[in-house]
């Protein structure tokens, strides 16, 4: 129960379907690259980010100082089913702008 609460909990924002839509359609992006297309502070982008990661979602590759997320893999039945539906929504997503100088 404290599983699925957590995982529900997460989509119960705009901003985060959208950010988990954004990642899935990228693949991967550094948090600088999400703070960049969605005009947002990286503390609130990072929180968003940490709130997916957290229901399951989301995998963390950090690569010296910049932090990469991807859709986690491998993804449950019930998280993958979550994504398709997002998919069929009709969200309007920024392009991707690279915001970070390696």
């Amino acid at each position: 129960m404290e599983t699925f609460l957590q995982t529900m909990g997460a989509l119960n924002d705009e901003t985060r379907i959208k950010i988990l839509a954004f990642i899935d359609k990228h693949k991967e992006v550094c948090v600088c690259d999400v703070e960049q297309a969605f005009g947002m502070i990286q503390s609130r982008i990072s929180r968003h980010l940490k709130i997916l990661k957290d229901a399951g979602f989301l995998k963390v590759d950090r690569r010296g100082r910049w932090a990469y997320y991807a859709i986690r893999t491998p993804l449950d039945e019930f998280r993958q089913s979550i994504l398709k539906e997002i998919s069929y929504l009709d969200l309007k997503t920024p392009e991707l702008q690279k915001g970070c100088t390696a």
